[in-house]
């Protein structure tokens, strides 16, 4: 996807992530504690999201963390990527804040789906990186947006947050949607050696910010 193409598609996001509502909310005991979980609706095809929250996030600046969901990772315990040790960790940091928010968007394989980042660990596998597989497939290295997280975190009264994130890119997407982010918080947990080059190629290729491998 060329940078123009890009801005097009999230100028419009943009726009949609406006109408959006709480169609839910409940309370959710887990084990790194107690939260509040909403779930999230807007008008436009795939926006919707569910958001854990704990604390007053209206009279706080809260800890809040953007988490992409991941079959394989979350659900599955995939060593492939680091997904479900940065929820967890997330997770217990949330708990353990004053205030804040876990948004867990539907954005499958940064964006692709999960059909098709199936077919990119196949590609994987016969050697190519995350960011090749996905370029090979005809998708960007990282296809997600974030008008629609903004929209969600606006509607909790969240307009300050400090954000749990590696990835400079959510940084600036929250900024330019009216999101004032205060300070980034890294989210680095275990490295596992099987995810060691996933990490490395977000890290060369992607600009995240982690340290060397």
């Amino acid at each position: 996807m060329t940078s123009e193409r890009r801005r097009k598609v999230r100028k419009t996001a943009g726009k949609r992530g406006g109408r959006i509502r709480i169609v839910a909310r409940a309370k959710l005991p887990t084990r790194f504690g107690p939260f509040e979980i909403l779930g999230f609706e807007g008008r436009g095809a795939n926006e919707s999201a569910v958001a854990l929250v704990h604390g007053p996030v209206r009279t706080k600046t809260p800890l809040v963390r953007i988490h992409s969901q991941c079959l394989t990772g979350d659900v599955l315990a995939s060593e492939r990527c680091d997904c479900r040790a940065q929820l967890e960790l997330s997770l217990r940091r949330i708990a353990d804040s004053a205030s804040g928010i876990l948004l867990y968007l539907p954005q499958e394989g940064r964006g692709i789906g999960l059909m098709n980042k199936l077919r990119a660990y196949e590609l994987q596998d016969k050697g190519m990186d995350t960011v090749e597989a996905n370029e090979e497939l005809g998708f960007a290295a990282d296809s997600r947006d974030y008008a629609f997280s903004a929209a969600a975190l606006k509607l909790l009264g969240a307009r300050r947050v400090r954000l749990l994130s590696n990835n400079p890119d959510k940084v600036e997407q929250l900024e330019k949607a009216g999101i004032r982010v205060v300070e980034r918080v890294p989210c680095r947990p275990r490295v596992s050696r099987i995810s060691r080059a996933y990490m490395e190629t977000k890290r060369t290729k992607m600009g995240h910010l982690l340290d060397a491998l």
